[in-house]
């Protein structure tokens, strides 16, 4: 799946390099709005779809929330740590950091608020986090702690890194990894553009 995109990302670079001109600037931002709309709607079905699964919230009891919100504040303090590295503008680095690995949505808001550069930042950098997370969660499931697993995963955790995380824990820290995701996916949409306006 990786190799996809990563493969839709270079056809699309081709693409806007050579053959479409600059007068269909705002038609792509149209049809990328619409595509982003239509995928936090399918993030939605995918919630929905998912029944049983809120009937295990109550079972879960605070983890359900505090995970997310541990996952959130250290992102974040990596954010403001890697902006005060690379020398980047503080509403620069947390809005990158706070796509949470969900690399389609951030890089598209990104590209809208600040430029194309950036939005490639903010894609790049979420798809990065994906990989480092289905590598490392068989190392941090041996040697820390399960519920440790689902903090690089961040957003993809209830989606694209889910199968890897259930595969090296139990089906307890699946439903947990699947809040998590859902979660942080709901604030994507809202962190990035709010750091950015900071």
């Amino acid at each position: 799946m990786t190799l996809s995109i990563l493969l839709a990302v270079l056809c699309g670079a081709f693409s806007g390099y050579y053959f479409i001109s600059d007068s269909t600037l705002g038609s792509i931002d149209t049809l990328s709005m619409s595509a982003l709309c239509f995928l936090i709607f399918l993030v939605g079905i995918d919630v929905g779809i998912n029944k049983h699964v809120f009937k295990d919230l109550k079972k879960h009891g605070v983890m359900i929330i505090l995970i997310p919100v541990l996952v959130i504040l250290g992102t974040v303090a990596g954010g403001v740590l890697s902006g005060v590295v690379l020398g980047l503008p503080m509403n620069i680095s947390l809005s990158v950091s706070s796509g949470f690995g969900w690399y389609s949505l951030s890089g598209i808001l990104l590209s809208n608020l600040h430029s194309a550069e950036m939005g490639a930042v903010a894609f790049l950098t979420n798809v990065f986090r994906e990989l480092i997370t289905v590598v490392s969660v068989p190392v941090v499931a041996r040697y820390f702690n399960s519920y440790s697993v689902i903090a690089p995963a961040g957003a993809t955790s209830m989606d694209t890194t889910l199968p890897i995380i259930s595969r090296y824990t139990d089906p307890e820290i699946a439903v947990i990894s699947f809040f998590n995701g859902v979660l942080l996916s709901s604030v994507v949409p809202i962190l990035v553009p709010l750091f950015y306006s900071i």
